[in-house]
């Protein structure tokens, strides 16, 4: 199991029956994560998203706000997540060569950490891109042989206790 002090699974009772934490007690924290992944893509679909050439519209302008709105939900798709309250988002994309690189950091003050919106961000933001370009990666047979999404994690998590 990974480095920490309590090897115990919090989201699961006794009998092993799923649960959310209650975090009630928990004084309210200023927290912060990072999240990065990337999304391989063709050359010539790297160029289109550059050169603003994509027939839906503009690409990253489009994954920036889908990746806003599922931070924003993501306690709605995540079983066991505390809906916070997000207080910001930042999003920063790489275009490279080979490849869109995204950067998605939340920021909340509350009582639990916001690594699962960062990571929320990171995976829908990527999927919006691959849904803009999804006409120029695929093959003869309609498969997408080359593009693929790859490491998703999160990069920082930081807890900044009140004085």
């Amino acid at each position: 199991m990974p480095d920490g002090d309590d090897d115990a699974l919090t989201h699961t009772t006794a009998d092993g029956d799923a649960q959310m934490v209650d975090v009630g007690s928990k004084p309210d924290t200023a927290r912060r994560a990072v999240a990065s992944g990337d999304l391989h893509l063709a050359e010539s679909t790297i160029d289109a998203v550059r050169d603003d050439g994509i027939g839906k519209g503009n690409v990253l302008a489009t994954a920036r706000v889908g990746a806003i709105q599922a931070v924003k939900h993501t306690w709605e798709t995540i079983p066991m997540c505390h809906q916070i309250p997000i207080t910001n988002v930042d999003t920063t994309f790489d275009v490279r060569d080979d490849r869109v690189v995204l950067e998605v950091a939340v920021e909340t003050t509350g009582k639990t950490g916001c690594e699962m919106e960062a990571l929320e961000g990171v995976t829908t933001g990527l999927n919006v891109v691959w849904d803009m370009v999804k006409a120029a990666e695929k093959d003869a047979d309609g498969q997408y042989p080359g593009t693929a999404i790859e490491n998703v994690g999160v990069d920082t998590k930081e807890k900044h206790h009140p004085e």
